[in-house]
C-alpha cells in the first residue's frame, strides 16, 4: 500500500514538459464544469435528478466541489494524481449514465437539437467531451504533472530540506579522514 501511496503522491518529474497543456486544459473545463453545477440548477440538481442520481441535492453540490478544487489542483499541478483517479471514475459514471440510455433512445435528458439524436452516432457525437476528459485524466494518472507543477516543486524542496548538510573541516581533509588520524 505504501508503494502505491508514494507513487500516487511522485510528481513524475520525467513526463512532458507538454503535460502542462493537458493540465490546464482538463483542469480549465472541470472548473467551469463544476461552477455551472452551482449557476445553473438544471445542471446541477435538476441533471442528478432526472438521471435518478441517489441523493441529488447532495451529490450534486459534492461533485460539483470536486470539479472547482480538482479543477484547481490538476491547473497548479498539485495533487495531480489523486484527483486525477476521481476524475477518471467521475467520467465513467458521467459516461454510463448517459450515454447508454441516448443509445437506446430512452434518455431523460433533452435530446440532441439535430439529428443523430439516438443510437450509436448521436453517442458517438454527444460524447467526444467526456472521452477527452476520460483520455486526459488516464494520462496525468499515468505521467504525473510532470516538471513545471506544484507536486514537482514540493518534492524538490522536500529533498533539499531533508539532505543532511556536510560537516565543515577545519584542519584539512574530511571528518573521516581526521578520525582515521586520531586512532593511528
Amino acid at each position: 500500500m505504501k508503494p502505491l501511496m508514494q507513487w500516487m503522491l511522485r510528481p513524475g518529474a520525467d513526463a512532458p514538459k507538454a503535460t502542462l497543456s493537458i493540465r490546464l486544459m482538463a483542469g480549465w473545463v472541470f472548473f467551469w464544469e463544476g461552477v455551472i453545477k452551482f449557476v445553473f440548477v438544471n445542471q446541477g440538481v435538476g441533471r442528478f435528478t432526472k438521471l435518478g442520481m441517489p441523493m441529488p441535492e447532495m451529490l450534486a453540490p459534492a461533485i460539483a466541489v470536486l470539479e472547482i478544487v480538482g479543477g484547481l489542483c490538476l491547473i497548479a499541478g498539485l495533487l495531480t494524481r489523486p484527483f486525477a483517479l476521481l476524475f477518471i471514475g467521475e467520467m465513467i459514471v458521467a459516461i454510463l449514465s448517459t450515454k447508454i440510455s441516448l443509445y437506446l433512445g430512452t434518455s431523460p435528458l433533452a435530446l440532441p437539437p439535430v439529428p443523430p439524436q439516438t443510437g450509436f452516432w448521436a453517442v458517438m457525437h454527444e460524447w467526444r467531451s467526456d472521452i477527452a476528459q476520460l483520455a486526459c485524466s488516464l494520462f496525468l494518472l499515468l505521467e504525473g504533472p510532470g516538471p513545471w507543477s506544484l507536486d514537482a516543486s514540493l518534492r524538490s524542496s522536500t529533498r533539499q530540506a531533508s539532505r543532511p548538510t556536510p560537516m565543515p573541516t577545519t584542519h584539512g581533509g574530511s571528518a573521516a579522514d581526521r578520525s582515521h588520524a586520531a586512532t593511528r
